[in-house]
């Protein structure tokens, strides 16, 4: 279904000519706080730089979530996703790292050229706010039309991964192990490696310090069993669910609170003495980051990794901040370089000591809707879309 060079239509983005396109399904936002439409589209050849990959799953974030609700302003139709996993069907001309047949997680997109980047430190990449919520290339262009042929956006974090395949980017294609399932491993590529590597990455607890997690979904849990590996105690877990509380106890958590009935930062520095030597805040709920920081205790670290809508603000005690040392520190994508920690968290995850199984359900993609009520309504901690 070739297409003319440089045409445009209503959903704004650039098409470019090509004379191969790969059928595909595809759950498509196409308004706000819609559900999601199960739809046939077809996608471009794999550029020089880009894979195609025929996804097996993907992983149901929040971030899915705040981008249709326009908490994130992202330019609908739109095919989101960001957290798949499958095995590449075709790579481009330039692609040297992975090819057909390979196992692949898809991650974050980054640029690869800027200061931070050559840093090291991908995931605060100067351009990351573009190439990963701009719906398009770099270039301007979308590789998705509908049945129509009209242009869909995509490229949501750099592969749009609610659909049977995605192309990606080679910078977000992250090659591992064939004996892993591929059906759990989605979550890997952000969620799972946010809450994990803000732990091994960022706060890097050491045995016998103190953390409390405020948010047990899939990256307070992650977190936590991150905590679990390096030996922190006492680990604390706050949340609202009650179920999600039992599993952060069979996860590793020592103590787990219900800050809907309890003073939880009075329960937290009666548990540790006076505060916690980390907190995580992983629930996106703005008033919640300042009971994070007032748990802590002296020269105390709060990392932040919820997500909550752009321009969220939140009030804390300046003297308590500065007499006592604290310290606030945004963490995006937990820190990862995610070629190498991906690989990590597989090894760990198939060594029986990080049992990301635990907080995943599996979902048809025509169950799609399905999967985001019971996430919404906190009876599943990480929906996972089987894709075929």
């Amino acid at each position: 279904m070739p297409h003319s060079s440089n045409s445009t239509n209503s959903a704004g983005a650039q098409r470019v000519e090509t004379s191969l396109r790969h059928g595909a399904r595809a759950a498509v936002t196409r308004s706000r706080d819609a559900p999601f439409s199960i739809e046939e589209i077809t996608l471009e050849d794999p550029r020089d730089d880009e894979v195609l990959v025929r996804l097996a799953s993907t992983g149901l974030c929040h971030t899915d979530l705040t981008a249709r609700d326009q908490l994130y302003p992202v330019p609908q139709p739109i095919v989101l996703g960001h957290e798949g996993a499958g095995v590449v069907e075709k790579v481009g001309a330039s692609v040297r790292h992975v090819e057909p047949g390979d196992h692949v997680v898809l991650t974050y997109l980054a640029c690869g050229e800027c200061q931070t980047c050559r840093d090291g430190a991908p995931a605060y990449c100067l351009n990351l706010f573009a190439l990963c919520f701009a719906g398009v290339r770099a270039d301007g262009s979308s590789a998705i039309c509908d049945v129509r042929g009209g242009n869909l956006h995509g490229h949501f974090f750099g592969q749009s991964s609610f659909s049977t395949f995605a192309l990606a980017n080679r910078r977000n294609v992250v090659k591992v192990r064939r004996d892993a399932p591929l059906e759990l491993l989605g979550p890997l590529g952000c969620g799972i490696q946010t809450g994990a590597g803000a732990i091994l990455n960022v706060l890097r607890p050491v045995a016998g310090q103190s953390l409390a997690v405020f948010g047990a979904g899939a990256v307070g849990l992650s977190a936590v069993m991150a905590a679990r590996l390096v030996g922190a105690s006492p680990i604390i877990v706050i949340d609202v669910n009650p179920a999600r509380l039992s599993l952060a106890s069979e996860l590793g958590a020592d103590l787990v609170f219900n800050a809907a009935v309890s003073d939880v930062v009075a329960l937290i520095r009666a548990e540790t003495g006076g505060g916690v030597d980390f907190a995580l805040e992983a629930s996106g709920v703005a008033p919640v980051l300042r009971q994070a920081i007032d748990a802590l205790g002296q020269r105390g670290i709060c990392g932040i990794v919820g997500a909550s809508a752009i321009g969220s603000e939140v009030s804390f005690d300046v003297p308590d901040v500065m007499i006592r040392g604290k310290v606030i520190r945004g963490i995006v994508q937990g820190d990862s370089v995610p070629d190498e920690f991906i690989p990590k968290m597989v090894d760990l995850y198939l060594d029986g000591r990080f049992p990301i199984d635990r907080m995943i359900k599996t979902y048809r993609l025509d169950d799609i809707n399905q999967a985001v009520a019971d996430a919404e309504a906190g009876l599943v901690v990480k929906p996972v879309i089987l894709m075929h």
